[in-house]
């Protein structure tokens, strides 16, 4: 009974802070702003988000950046509110006295604040941060959390850049008569219709906020024959916006010459929401660039970074990869470019997807992708549309080409076996070509035996339009095989190039690990989901481990099931409470064809877009703050030989090391998101732990069927009645969650 009272103790502490059921209690960050900042300076950046209760501090990965919190502005609360009403309407009936007009005016702004944060919550809390980036902190995208009393946020994109950053001229400060007027009328649609613009030189990176109706303006001087570049990130920095009641950010650019005249305008780049705009300036003068939303649409977390300037901008590349081991001649099309001929190396590079930029002085061009194989490869040759002309090659291989010009499409001729299984897949899409590709395989006769379109790639987060075709076929004969590769809206073009892999299946995986902010108490529990991306008909089993993790962190239910895309495990803590988050690496191991293949779990992000459609984002880090000390209370175990073994439509039990009452309240276990089909029957006390009974349905389970069970703690808890009120009602409040039960099915 002792250990009962403990754990009674140790779950009274956990009450206290614990939210009620259904509350969302997680700290959350909505927008970064400025999202990003040059090398070697020191400036402030605003963090927006919701439930960032004791900010203490901000997490950037990478080396190179010292972060410091400067203030954070907690929402008034509705209390608060109505107490300054009532101060409002009682210094009114004074407002003749002029020392109480300032104070009036601070009490309406305040008020006014609340209305716009109480519209938009999730936007309610800001904190200010003052960054230093070192002059040798590396260019490029990072994570930006915030510690929080009850853990890190989510990350969102900070970039560390060279040029000098602008920021957007602000609105007018609201003092003197008709300021509350101004500040409600702050958001409406053309409300900074009167701001001057904004004054910067180039090179530079113009930082703004788009609010309802607004368009902001950025003056320069330029020269007659500069070819300037003008790349818009808005979707880049914040992909999807979860309460998108306003939608996402549709930003369009326009250039406007001395006279005023539009001269440029873009309002994405080719399949990209974000716009590039290019324009040869043709006289000397000032010029104006405007952004704004395409549907006058906006708020806070309308966040932009515009890299403005003549600076090179690569559009297109050929080929799209290489070679491992090998140096690769690549031609690139695009803007300010010193030539059009580069060598990519590959020596030393495993297979995989690297960063393609073109330098120029001190200035450096956007990143392309470029991917990197351990196949044999070749070039197309034309003429090889019509099947009589088809191209002869010699598998496996990867055929580098073009379709080009529109119309075209390019077929490839191979000796094939009977029962031979034969993998056709493109890479375009997902190495920024337009090509939105088909694939057609047909015999020596021109019969079909298998089309492809659209093929989803769920490691592409980003991709919304899985643009990229595959098929797999099994040969019905010894002969001759064509392979078609065409676009499938008939257009063309250099750009229009693609990767076309041919050969046997090369079963692999790739995984992604969510989320990437990771809270939990000392030696508590807490449920991760892992993705395996399977390539090629991979279907065995996944077992999963942390890397290099300190003392006391440990995985449960660390395997991905034969034949499934995904499972949910635990991470368990160390029982020690950190002072910096802990950055975590997961691998995951397979046999795939009698090898050992070993791949990292890539954080990712849970993101949803309209509402309907999730998307996995990857991150750079998998960080894990481990909020409270565990007390020296070791972590719950599950007492059942694993897995637990569920005959079809029966039960089995399961005996876990956490008692049915405390001495604060009642404990419910219940299975979250548990598989169709399977239950929790009921609980039942045992002197020192508790016997769980599940339930499997025959008519939803299948022998032989895998997975984990997460079972969270519960606490039902009846507050005390207070004199002359009615009683409470009870309240149930997360306790914890136990770690991963591995099941299978079996037969009854």
């Amino acid at each position: 009974m002792r250990r009962w009272a403990l754990f009674g103790v140790v779950v009274a502490a956990a009450v206290a802070a614990a939210p009620a059921r259904g509350q969302q209690a997680s700290p959350h960050i909505g927008y970064v702003y400025p999202a990003g900042g040059k090398q070697g300076t020191t400036f402030q950046v605003t963090v927006a988000g919701q439930y960032l209760n004791g900010v203490s501090a901000a997490r950037v990965s990478g080396e190179g950046v010292a972060v410091k919190l400067v203030t954070h502005d907690k929402p008034l609360t509705g209390k608060e509110a109505t107490e300054l009403r009532e101060k409002l309407q009682a210094l009114q009936k004074q407002r003749r006295d002029p020392a109480l007009v300032r104070q009036i005016l601070e009490i309406r702004t305040k008020l006014a604040e609340f209305a716009q944060k109480r519209a938009i919550p999730a936007l309610g809390d800001t904190a200010i941060l003052q960054i230093t980036l070192s002059p040798d902190a590396a260019p490029g995208d990072r994570d930006l959390r915030l510690a929080t009393a009850v853990g890190l946020s989510n990350p969102l994109v900070f970039r560390v850049g060279r040029l000098n950053e602008f920021i957007e001229t602000p609105p007018p400060p609201l003092t003197g008569p008709g300021s509350f007027r101004a500040f409600r009328n702050r958001y409406a649609p053309g409300a900074d219709a009167e701001t001057p613009p904004t004054d910067v030189t180039l090179p530079g990176v113009l930082n703004g906020q788009i609010l309802p109706g607004g368009v902001d303006r950025f003056r320069f001087t330029a020269r007659k024959g500069q070819k300037l570049v003008f790349a818009a990130a808005a979707q880049q920095l914040i992909p999807y916006i979860a309460d998108a009641v306003p939608g996402w950010f549709q930003a369009v650019l326009a250039l406007y010459d001395p006279n005023g005249n539009e001269v440029a305008y873009a309002d994405d780049f080719r399949f990209h929401p974000d716009p590039v705009l290019y324009h040869e300036v043709r006289r000397d003068g000032q010029y104006v660039l405007a952004i704004w939303d395409a549907l006058y649409r906006g708020r806070q977390d309308f966040v932009y970074r515009i890299t403005a300037g003549e600076l090179p901008f690569v559009t297109n590349i050929f080929p799209l990869g290489g070679r491992a081991g090998t140096r690769t001649t690549v031609e690139a099309d695009g803007w300010n470019l010193p030539a059009g001929r580069f060598v990519q190396d590959a020596a030393g590079k495993a297979p995989g997807v690297y960063p393609f930029f073109v330098r120029e002085a001190e200035l450096q061009s956007n990143l392309l992708p470029f991917a990197v194989d351990d196949l044999p490869e070749c070039m197309e040759a034309e003429p090889n549309g019509p099947p009589r002309d088809a191209q002869p090659i010699k598998l496996p291989i990867i055929v580098n080409g073009r379709i080009d010009p529109p119309g075209d499409a390019d077929v490839f001729g191979f000796e094939g076996r009977a029962g031979q299984v034969v993998v056709a897949e493109v890479m375009a899409r997902r190495l920024d070509s337009p090509l939105d590709s088909t694939l057609c395989l047909t015999d020596a006769a021109g019969r079909e035996l298998a089309f492809n379109d659209d093929h989803e790639d769920k490691g592409c987060g980003l991709v919304t339009h899985h643009a990229d075709s595959y098929l797999r076929a099994i040969l019905p004969a010894d002969g001759t095989y064509r392979v078609r590769l065409g676009d499938a809206q008939g257009h063309g073009g250099r750009e229009y190039a693609y990767r076309l892999r041919i050969g046997p299946p090369r079963g692999d995986f790739a995984l992604r690990i969510a989320p990437s902010s990771v809270n939990v108490r000392g030696a508590a529990s807490v449920p991760l989901t892992v993705c395996a991306v399977r390539k090629d008909g991979f279907a065995g089993p996944i077992d999963l481990s942390l890397v290099n993790a300190p003392p006391g962190f440990s995985l449960a239910g660390a395997r991905v099931p034969a034949g499934q895309d995904e499972v949910r495990v635990t991470l368990t803590a160390s029982p020690t409470a950190t002072t910096q988050p802990v950055c975590l690496s997961v691998e995951g191991r397979a046999n795939v064809q009698g090898r050992q293949v070993v791949r990292p779990a890539v954080p990712a992000e849970d993101m949803m877009q309209a509402f309907a459609y999730r998307h996995l984002v990857c991150m750079q880090e998998l960080d894990a703050a481990v909020t409270r000390r565990g007390r020296g209370r070791p972590p719950i175990r599950v007492l059942s030989a694993m897995p637990v073994k569920i005959p079809a439509g029966k039960t089995a039990q399961i005996r876990v090391g956490v008692p049915a009452r405390t001495l604060v309240g009642e404990l419910r276990l219940e299975l979250s998101d548990p598989p169709e089909g399977i239950a929790i029957r009921g609980a039942t006390p045992t002197p020192r732990d508790t016997e769980i009974v599940l339930a499997s349905d025959a008519a939803k389970v299948r022998p032989g069927q895998k997975g984990n069970l997460i079972v969270e703690v519960r606490m039902l808890v009846k507050p005390r009645p207070m004199p002359g009120k009615a009683a409470p009602q009870p309240r149930l409040v997360s306790v914890g969650t136990l770690p991963a039960i591995p099941f299978e099915i079996v037969p009854p």
